[in-house]
C-alpha cells in the first residue's frame, strides 16, 4: 500500500487523533500506539480500517499482545476483570465472518450485568453495529487443569447460567480477520447473566444436557434463530478446553482462576439489533430460564 493510498483510507476511517495506520505500516509495529488507537475507537464508538488489511504480518500473537495492553489500560482506569468471553466457538459462523479459529477476551465489572429477573433493558447508543448472541455462562469455584476432560471442567464449576452477550464491530460492515477481532477485545460490548443454577439443581444429566439442550431466539414475537449446546465446539464445556489451551499458548496471559465467569460463545447466529426491539430466548432440555431484553437508544 502506498502512503497516498493509505492517507485516503485514513481520512475515511480514522479520526484526526487516531493513527494506527502510521504505527502498523512501517517495518516495526508500535503495539502500545495501536492499543491506544483501538481503545480510542472503542471508547468513542468509532470505526477503523482492519489492522490486518494494513500489515499482513499482524497476526494473532501480536493481536493478543495489543489486547493485553488495552486490558491493562482498562484496569488502570478502575475496571475489574471478572472473567473471559470466548468467541467464534460456533464454527458455522467462521465462513460468514472470515475467521479461522475461536478467540477470547477479558470481561469486566463495567460490562457484565447480573440480572435479578428475566426481563431487562439495554441502551445500545454507544455500541458499534451491535448484534445479539445467546450463550451459556459458567462460574468457576476452582482452577481447572490445563489438560482437563469435560467431566473435570464440570467439577470446577459451582453454577451455570444463561446469558445474552451484545457484541459489536469497530471495523465497518463486520469485515475483518481473526486477529482484528482479538485486538478489538473479542468484539465484546455487554454481557447479561441470567439467574444462576447450582449444578445439583440441573440433575444427574448435566453433562449431556449441556450438549443436547435447544434454544430459540425471537424478536418482537417472531422466531429468528434456533440453536443447541453442541453448536459451541461440541458443548460449552469443550469451549472451555479451547480457552485453557489458547491462554497457555501466549505466556503474557493470566491463567483462568477460581471466581471467574466464562461465557462460552453464541448458540445461534449473531443477529443485528435495533432500538425499540424486544428479544427473547427460551431454552429446552435444560433447567435454565430464558431472558427478555428490550433495546433502547
Amino acid at each position: 500500500m502506498t502512503k497516498n493510498n493509505f492517507s485516503n483510507q485514513s481520512q475515511k476511517f480514522f479520526q484526526n487523533d487516531v493513527r494506527s495506520g502510521n504505527h502498523i505500516e512501517g517495518k516495526g509495529l508500535n503495539l502500545q500506539a495501536i492499543a491506544n488507537d483501538l481503545k480510542y475507537a472503542q471508547d468513542h464508538c468509532k470505526q477503523i480500517v482492519p489492522l490486518t488489511s494494513l500489515n499482513k504480518d499482524f497476526g494473532n500473537a501480536k493481536a493478543y499482545a495489543v489486547a493485553n495492553l488495552i486490558h491493562e489500560m482498562r484496569i488502570n482506569e478502575g475496571a475489574k476483570p471478572i472473567g473471559r468471553k470466548i468467541g467464534f466457538t460456533n464454527t458455522k459462523l467462521w465462513s460468514v465472518y472470515n475467521v479461522s479459529e475461536p478467540i477470547w477476551a477479558y470481561i469486566y465489572d463495567t460490562t457484565v450485568v447480573r440480572l435479578n429477573c428475566q426481563h431487562t433493558k439495554c441502551n445500545i447508543k454507544g455500541f458499534s453495529e451491535p448484534k445479539i448472541e445467546p450463550e451459556i455462562v459458567l462460574h468457576f469455584c476452582s482452577t481447572p487443569p490445563l489438560e482437563a476432560e469435560p467431566e473435570e471442567i464440570l467439577g470446577c464449576i459451582d453454577w451455570i447460567a444463561h446469558g445474552i452477550e451484545i457484541v459489536q464491530s469497530h471495523f465497518p460492515n463486520w469485515e475483518f480477520k481473526t486477529a482484528d477481532t482479538i485486538v478489538n477485545s473479542g468484539l465484546h460490548a455487554k454481557l447479561f447473566v441470567g439467574e444462576p443454577q447450582e449444578l445439583n439443581n440441573l440433575g444427574q444429566e448435566g453433562l449431556s444436557d449441556l450438549e443436547n439442550f435447544k434454544i430459540s431466539l425471537s424478536c418482537d414475537g417472531d422466531l429468528c434463530a434456533q440453536g443447541r449446546g453442541s453448536n459451541v465446539l461440541g458443548s460449552p464445556l469443550k469451549s472451555v478446553l479451547y480457552l485453557l489451551q489458547v491462554i497457555n499458548r501466549y505466556s503474557e496471559q493470566e491463567p483462568l482462576q477460581s471466581g471467574e465467569l466464562v461465557t462460552t460463545g453464541t448458540l445461534t447466529d449473531a443477529l443485528s439489533i435495533n432500538a425499540g426491539q424486544n428479544w427473547t430466548t427460551n431454552l429446552y432440555g435444560i433447567k435454565l430460564p430464558g431472558i427478555s431484553i428490550t433495546f433502547e437508544n
